[in-house]
């Protein structure tokens, strides 16, 4: 089975699945906070998911209340504060775990992939980073200190698209 093959809700309730999601595109996946130091990073996402999009690329939000509580809103107030704030028109999830016990099934196959210090296993924080494929192949990670527009993330997406 694919990590395209996942089941997991939009932000709005509606079933769906990773690939329905990305609707065959390479894609950025990204585990997000709105309560985040990091947080001011959904305008440079936005962008990158503006940008490419005509290329063949999305960037999916996972919102995550597992660092900090910083994630605590309802999925209403999780889409207000996106669109509002940031203009986010990427697609969002409903709020997942990403590390332990309850972890979604996609972020049982995104830990395996090591970062670019080379660092596999659990999420360390918001905002960490996967490029995938076309076809769910994970490609690279990224640390969430790395910005979305990082030369070394951007080279990734160049070159799927």
């Amino acid at each position: 089975m694919s990590i395209l093959d996942t089941k997991i809700a939009l932000l709005d309730g509606t079933a769906s699945t990773l690939g329905d999601i990305t609707a065959g595109r390479a894609a950025l996946l990204v585990n997000v906070a709105s309560k985040c130091g990091l947080t001011p990073q959904y305008e440079t996402l936005e962008k990158l998911h503006e940008e490419y999009t005509a290329r063949g690329f999305t960037v999916v939000g996972f919102p995550c209340n597992q660092f900090g509580g910083q994630e605590p809103g309802t999925s209403e107030e999780i889409q207000e504060f996106c669109s509002m704030t940031y203009g986010v028109t990427f697609p969002l999830t409903e709020k997942i775990d990403v590390n332990g016990e309850d972890r979604n099934a996609i972020y049982h196959e995104l830990v395996k992939t090591p970062n670019e210090k080379g660092e596999a296993g659990d999420i360390r924080w918001n905002f960490e980073k996967f490029v995938i494929a076309p076809d769910g192949a994970i490609i690279a990670r990224f640390s969430p200190q790395v910005l979305p527009d990082d030369p070394q993330v951007l080279a990734v997406i160049d070159a799927l698209v």
